[in-house]
């Protein structure tokens, strides 16, 4: 009989906490650079900085062995909703504030909670279900479907990318909970950072001159697919900031995710929100409107309920140890 190991909640919550905080610099250094260059240089510059600092802390936990995996296609495949919930996450930056696609986004969390029932085989009573459909009704406000296009300030479908982006997040964040159990955290990092890379330079060779954008196309649109250009002089040390950013984002999540399980991280993420809203007034002068406050109440109560009733449980396995027949 062997006791099973408990969650490391205590330096997983700090990691999500430290990779949070991250998140919210760069989606500020994302949003001020979208008027002037194309997502997929940003992202592509980001990454290349980004993978230097990652294969640093391959270094560090244990050297290049640890990026051998005889699971590729699953690391690709984490990759790929990686790039898929950040490219939809800041498309949308490039059309509507921070705070309100921060918000949106935090469906993930929702999301995670949800899906970890049959992809983790994670118990959720009945209770937490219900605070997770109260967290999506806080969803379905800050979309205002009452409202006109003239008054939303977008069209539907860029509300509705920040949504897309919190469920491929959710289905990335367990799929590392899975993969952690044999991967160091900055070789998930590096994993990532490599298929940013990939999607990045396609994007270059298809787009990179500007051919599929118009001076008539959308706000969105432009931040996806204008012709790449050279940075100026004095966006050089907020270029290398997201390529820092994208390696400590990349560590500190994989490793929460490693240490404890989903619903215990998730909640902590709801951080990201008061980020959001400080980063939106203080850089660009935003506030939320009335429906997403109102949103962001429902998300926030919602995801301290579910907290609460985790740490409940987790406070019973520790009492009493779960144990497993080898």
């Amino acid at each position: 009989m062997t006791v099973l190991p408990q969650n490391r909640a205590g330096p997983a919550i700090a990691f999500v906490l430290a990779g949070i905080l991250a998140i919210s610099v760069n989606d500020m250094l994302i949003k001020r650079l979208s008027g002037g260059y194309p997502l997929h240089e940003l992202v592509f510059v980001r990454s290349a900085i980004g993978i230097v600092f990652s294969l640093v802390l391959v270094q560090i936990e244990g050297g290049w062995h640890i990026l051998k995996t005889d699971r590729p296609g699953l690391h690709l495949l984490r990759g790929a909703l990686v790039v898929i919930a950040n490219m939809t996450f800041f498309v949308a930056l490039g059309a509507i504030p921070l705070a309100d696609a921060t918000a949106l986004f935090f469906a993930a969390p929702l999301f995670i909670t949800l899906l970890s029932i049959p992809i983790l085989g994670e118990k959720v009573g009945l209770l937490r279900l219900g605070a997770v459909m109260v967290g999506f009704v806080g969803v379905v406000i800050m979309q205002r479907p009452w409202a006109g296009s003239e008054t939303l300030g977008a069209s539907r479908l860029v509300l509705l990318l920040p949504v897309l982006a919190a469920l491929t997040y959710a289905l990335n964040q367990l799929m590392t909970r899975k993969l952690g159990v044999s991967s160091k955290a900055s070789a998930l990092s590096v994993y990532i950072q490599s298929v940013f890379i990939v999607v990045s330079l396609g994007f270059f060779l298809v787009a990179g001159d500007g051919r599929f954008v118009s001076e008539g196309s959308s706000a969105s649109m432009q931040f996806l697919l204008r012709a790449w250009v050279w940075p100026a002089p004095g966006d050089g040390w907020i270029f290398v900031g997201m390529g820092l950013n994208a390696a400590v984002i990349g560590y500190c999540l994989s490793a929460a995710y490693r240490m404890a399980d989903a619903a215990t991280v998730a909640p902590f993420e709801y951080m990201g929100l008061p980020l959001a809203v400080f980063w939106g007034f203080m850089i660009f002068g935003d506030l939320p409107a009335w429906e997403v406050w109102i949103g962001i109440a429902l998300i926030l109560g919602s995801g301290l309920f579910v907290f609460l009733r985790e740490r409940q449980k987790t406070r019973v396995r520790v009492s009493r140890p779960t144990t497993r027949r080898y």
